[in-house]
């Protein structure tokens, strides 16, 4: 993904979820992925999905039980 791409997904999350301080943020050495942040905080990954010239993106998010409690 170059940066022209990262920027329309960052602006689609950001839309979405009405959160302006989304970051997506490239991966170093890696051209199918990239890192989301809320402010400085990693919340996840963006995985690019090329399949036969349909372009979609995967956002995985995990979510640990001990992040529950608070």
């Amino acid at each position: 993904m170059d940066k022209t791409e990262l920027a329309k997904v960052e602006r689609y999350l950001r839309r979405t979820f009405s959160n302006h301080s989304i970051r997506v943020v490239a991966r170093p050495k890696k051209t199918d992925s990239a890192e989301v942040y809320i402010g400085e905080e990693f919340i996840g990954v963006l995985f690019l999905d090329d399949e036969e010239g349909d372009r979609s993106y995967n956002f995985s998010m995990a979510i640990l039980d001990t992040d529950l409690d608070e």
